[in-house]
């Protein structure tokens, strides 16, 4: 924390952080799909209920917020690495793992921000219990309501409603390496590698493991897909705080995420 201080060369508010957002671009009534790292912005007063706070006084009540709030250690522990674990624990964990609950799990590798905005008033969480998704705001509902187990990060999931919306990303400290709505363009290509996942959740009242269907993930491409659409479309750039920050259309790079894996796996 020392560090960070010491490090942060103007003092962070949530009157600051909206004077930035709205440099940045982002409007009230707008929908966006927010990728956040708190560290990077510097020392903020409020830590991540500013930055919160300062995201949805900026899109008002007529717009909407949405976040990730992956949970990935909800899976199959076959597919854990960093750490393994023994293989004669798979079926004890399988059997014993708590069932997802969107107001209980807490997100795995998302960020101080998006844990503190999981459980936010009025915002609520999707059932995925791998890839869930929470929003505040206008849209709310229908974007995180019926999200369906198999191809979480498809169609029928949030990303698909958030494409139908004409949403914004917007990046605060983040990179391509971690844009979520990617994964809608691997799901649309053709071709798609389909693998088996599984997770304890909530069915009838009763904890039941689940499999489900999966688009074989390859975020390890993102950034250079990024690079790309970068190289040919418009994208406000700027600070949040110290963060380097983006916003541009989910819509465009849906699109062109999708024709970027099209041509790859010909």
């Amino acid at each position: 924390m020392e560090k960070i201080v010491n490090d942060t060369k103007k003092l962070n508010t949530i009157e600051t952080l909206e004077n930035d957002l709205k440099q940045l671009g982002l409007k009230p009534g707008m929908t966006v799909l927010v990728h956040s790292s708190l560290s990077a912005i510097g020392w903020t007063n409020g830590g991540a209920v500013a930055v919160i706070q300062a995201l949805m006084e900026t899109v008002t009540v007529e717009g909407t917020v949405v976040m990730p709030t992956q949970s990935g250690d909800w899976s199959d522990p076959k597919e854990w690495e960093a750490p393994a674990v023994p293989k004669e624990w798979w079926e004890p964990i399988r059997q014993t793992m708590p069932s997802y609950h969107p107001n209980i799990t807490p997100t795995r590798g998302m960020g101080r921000i998006v844990e503190v905005f999981r459980s936010y008033p009025d915002v609520i969480r999707s059932l995925h219990p791998a890839v869930s998704f929470a929003a505040w705001g206008k849209n709310k509902q229908a974007i995180i309501e019926n999200h369906r187990l198999d191809f979480g990060l498809g169609e029928t999931s949030p990303l698909g409603r958030l494409y139908e919306l004409e949403a914004q990303v917007l990046f605060i400290g983040t990179d391509y390496e971690t844009n979520t709505c990617f994964h809608l363009g691997e799901n649309r290509a053709v071709n798609p590698v389909i693998e088996i996942k599984g997770a304890p959740i909530e069915e009838g009242g009763q904890r039941v493991w689940k499999t489900y269907e999966e688009v074989a993930f390859e975020e390890d491409l993102f950034q250079e897909v990024g690079k790309e659409f970068e190289a040919v479309n418009s994208i406000n750039m700027g600070e949040i705080g110290q963060a380097k920050a983006r916003l541009f259309s989910l819509v465009k790079a849906v699109d062109f995420a999708t024709d970027w894996f099209n041509n790859k796996r010909k």
